[in-house]
């Protein structure tokens, strides 16, 4: 039987035949009876609706209780910063150290504070601005005050500080003033191998922890593995020396001084394995205190950038070595063989010419000793374009180099596009394509390494790198014959050094304007070198930019004169230390003659 209320008929049948017996109007029951239904319906309607309202407002008053609640709870507890999204048990993952080829520490972790502020419970504001003021030159005692006297409830003050710092701010005694545990980036080494290894910042950070994270250089490059916890804390293990990088860095910045240069770069490296035993950048700076990107001006004035990776120079004459190679490896010559050197050579409006007269012909080693543009055009005539192009690929020298640092692919060659007959004869003596200092490194080395390529890298190595063949073991053994006459008798003769033997080219190029053309009193002076030569182990590369030499009546900015002197020192300083042996003259037998069989 159903529940549901028995619905009353409109024209109900008694109330009809009444109506009609007494004269009335039957028509106005049914009218009744539907106003009556009407209301009934309309009155359980409202009913409803006021039954959700209630349920409604129940709900909202809910939801704005929690909310109260909430805000409640975070008002009354220690205030961090909105950014910061995960606890700090999270946030403070052991970064793993940075160290050299010996394991001697380059980066490393430091326990150490932040300093923040709750200006509610200050009691003295003003004389704690005052004081933060003196501790902390740095900020500003008008900034502080306002954000501890105005409506601020938590105010950052220094991220990071010093224990002698934090002493400091400990004896003012102010209630306000808290301090925050946490862990920083440390170099022990301070600005030595600045460019390789970049810097840290924070990035996830709240007042009881902090995130750090890779700015620059390897620190980027290799944060994933430096932050990864299945790693269990190795350290990252670099190919470099602490000490010859130290020591190569002394010297460098002392011979850009006394050179006079706006800038210098110089890279050491293993000529069997790839490994860069150093590599310096300079002006350089400190990464424990990385200074900010420049907003305006030329990216290399500023000391972030790295002249040996992102700086791409036309590096001139010690691009000679390659065509000279080249040209032995085809068969095309020998190094006796003669080459047509009159000039100048002339195509259109542009003219080859050689910085000296050297007569009308010279052998294919003499070109490399003295460095004459118009012979190395003739051999690249030779060579031709395609097979030109081809060998300057092989060696690397139309790609950023593959070494382990953020910064390699900006470091790109820039290379003509429209490749013509000219651009052959300027590119084989190094104008018309310009590479970095790295890129020459590594191209000296594969010549070093008996013609097989050699990769860079940042990362120790046990083993040679075995490249591709770029040229024949002979063509490779003759080049680096003619690049040690460059020094016994060419244009590198600051080079020889006692107890050493290096071989090495100068080049020197005019530094092209921003604007277009060339600079007539600015050079980029490049020496690239070998050593020992007789059984080559180690590629140095040193340049300079805009140096002058000016000891005499006028000054001299040739690479002989400027980046030469300063290579040697470097080589004569840090070979010991690489472990080899100085040559030690014989001198004859007392009382002993000689005599053939």
């Amino acid at each position: 039987m159903s529940d549901a209320p028995l619905r009353i008929p409109l024209r109900p049948l008694a109330r009809v035949l009444d109506a009609r017996q007494k004269g009335e109007n039957p028509d106005a029951i049914e009218k009744e009876n539907l106003r009556l239904r009407h209301e009934e319906m309309r009155d359980r309607a409202r009913t409803r609706a006021e039954g959700r309202i209630l349920v409604l407002g129940a709900m909202f008053a809910l939801a704005f209780a929690t909310i109260g609640i909430k805000m409640w709870v975070v008002a009354e507890s220690e205030p961090a910063e909105p950014r910061t999204s995960i606890a700090g048990a999270q946030i403070v993952a052991q970064r793993g150290d940075i160290v050299d080829r010996h394991g001697r520490v380059l980066a490393t972790n430091l326990d150490t504070y932040s300093l923040y502020a709750h200006p509610h419970q200050m009691v003295e504001p003003v004389k704690a601005a005052k004081e933060l003021a003196r501790i902390f030159p740095d900020l500003e005692e008008d900034r502080l005050t306002k954000d501890f006297t105005g409506k601020r409830r938590f105010v950052w003050i220094r991220r990071k500080i010093s224990p002698e710092q934090r002493q400091a701010v400990h004896d003012l005694g102010e209630p306000g003033l808290l301090f925050g545990p946490r862990e920083m980036r440390l170099y022990p080494n301070g600005a030595i191998a600045a460019h390789i290894l970049g810097g840290a910042s924070y990035g996830e950070e709240g007042v009881h922890a902090a995130e750090i994270k890779g700015t620059a250089g390897v620190e980027r490059q290799f944060d994933d593995y430096l932050t990864d916890p299945a790693n269990g804390g190795k350290p990252l293990e670099l190919s470099i020396d602490l000490t010859v990088q130290a020591a190569s860095e002394k010297i460098l910045y002392g011979g850009m001084k006394l050179m006079n240069a706006k800038g210098a770069t110089s890279i050491l490296m293993d000529v069997k394995t790839g490994e860069i035993i150093s590599m310096v950048s300079l002006p350089d700076f400190d990464p424990n205190d990385r200074p900010a990107p420049p907003t305006e001006g030329h990216p290399d004035d500023s000391p972030l950038f790295n002249r040996a990776v992102q700086g791409v120079y036309e590096l001139g004459s010690t691009f000679k070595i390659f065509t000279a190679a080249q040209a032995v490896d085809l068969g095309i010559a020998k190094q006796d063989t003669m080459v047509d050197i009159r000039g100048p050579i002339r195509w259109g409006r542009h003219s080859i010419r050689d910085f000296h007269w050297y007569g009308k012909e010279l052998s294919v080693a003499d070109i490399i000793i003295k460095s004459s543009n118009i012979g190395t055009a003739r051999l690249a005539e030779q060579i031709g374009i395609e097979r030109q192009k081809q060998f300057l690929a092989d060696l690397g020298l139309f790609e950023p180099t593959p070494v382990e640092l953020i910064e390699a692919p900006s470091g790109a060659p820039l290379v003509q596009k429209q490749w013509s007959e000219l651009t052959t004869m300027t590119v084989s003596f190094g104008h018309g394509i310009s590479i970095s200092p790295l890129h020459m490194a590594a191209a000296y080395a594969t010549i070093a390494n008996d013609g097989q390529r050699v990769q860079p890298t940042l990362l120790r190595r046990t083993e040679p790198a075995n490249g591709p063949q770029v040229m024949s073991k002979p063509a490779a053994r003759e080049a680096q014959d003619m690049l040690r006459q460059v020094v016994t008798k060419g244009t590198a003769s600051f080079a020889r050094i006692d107890h050493y033997d290096i071989a090495g080219k100068t080049g020197t190029a005019d530094k092209p304007k921003p604007t277009g053309g060339y600079y007539k009193d600015k050079v980029i002076a490049t020496f690239a070198s070998m050593f020992p030569a007789h059984d080559p182990r180690y590629v140095l590369v040193v340049t300079l930019d805009e140096g002058v030499e000016t000891s005499g009546d006028e000054p001299r900015r040739t690479a002989g004169w400027t980046a030469v002197p300063v290579a040697a020192e470097m080589i004569t300083r840090v070979a010991p230390l690489l472990g080899l042996r100085p040559a030690i003259a014989q001198s004859p037998l007392a009382g002993i003659t000689l005599t053939s069989n």
